[in-house]
């Protein structure tokens, strides 16, 4: 960790996902990955599941909606969920706001992610 901690400004490495979401990623290793990801609206994850990883989402900003074995869950900030492995899950915002958000995976979910759409 860097003396200041851990910011968007001072991450391993940026990425882009789905439909032109951003992501932060601030711990990559193979025992655990901690990130940021911003979707804006209208934007969707694919359906997926992990073999290995157990995920925690948690809310910085606005609303997400999860289907998370074909129950939906409506999230809004400071509130968190738990993805446990083989459950079939995608995030989603539905709203006219960005969508930001911390994840965290135990194990990481390096070569551990199953498309199932």
């Amino acid at each position: 960790m860097s003396a200041g901690g851990f910011s968007k400004d001072n991450c391993l490495n940026t990425y882009k996902w789905g439909e032109n979401c951003d992501g932060w990623t601030f711990v990559d290793t193979d025992a655990m990955s901690v990130k940021q990801e911003l979707m804006p609206p209208g934007t969707a994850e694919v359906m997926h599941y992990h073999e290995k990883a157990t995920q925690f989402f948690f809310i910085l900003k606005g609303t997400a909606i999860f289907n998370i074995d074909g129950a939906v869950k409506v999230l809004t900030e400071h509130q968190g969920i738990e993805v446990l492995p083989g459950q079939k899950h995608r995030i989603s915002n539905h709203s006219q706001a960005d969508l930001e958000f911390t994840l965290y995976s135990h194990p990481s979910t390096k070569n551990d992610r199953i498309n199932v759409e």
